[in-house]
């Protein structure tokens, strides 16, 4: 928790590398990029969930799930726009509104850029993306270096 008492919450976006079995979806992603957003989610959050393309918002112990090929980078804005809706939708049935909360995003501008408006609209709702603006190789060193051995 942080030292206002607002609880945090990380958002962790999916990624193209896959197992190629169904599985749990913290473990379903393979990259390094995911593995150091998932590291670094639950060293420094009270929680976190993974933002997916296909399913939305998931529990990182949920449900086994099937490998799958989609991206929000491949969908027009409407389609973002109606994916971020329902993720919002997700996130109020979860209860992961009550206040005061910090959602810190670790994903890329495809995922939160219609979010972002959507979770910041809340009362009590405060939203931080700590490597914006980064490009991916940027980002692995910023993870890395935060990450404990």
């Amino acid at each position: 928790m942080a030292e206002d008492g607002r609880r945090e919450i990380g958002l962790v976006s999916c990624v193209k590398s896959k197992r190629d079995y169904p599985t749990v979806p913290r473990d379903l992603y393979t990259s390094e990029y995911f593995a150091r957003m998932r590291r670094y989610a639950e060293q420094e959050h009270d929680e976190w969930w993974i933002l997916s393309a296909k399913h939305g918002l998931l529990h990182p112990d949920g449900e086994p799930i099937e490998p799958y090929e989609e991206t929000l980078r491949e969908h027009a804005v409407s389609e973002r726009r109606e994916w971020a809706e329902s993720v919002t939708d997700q996130l109020r049935a979860k209860g992961l509104f009550g206040s005061p909360v910090t959602f810190v995003v670790h994903a890329g501008k495809d995922y939160y850029g219609e979010l972002l408006p959507l979770l910041e609209s809340r009362d009590g709702v405060s939203v931080e993306i700590p490597t914006e603006g980064l490009r991916i190789g940027e980002k692995l060193a910023w993870y890395g270096d935060r990450l404990d051995d």
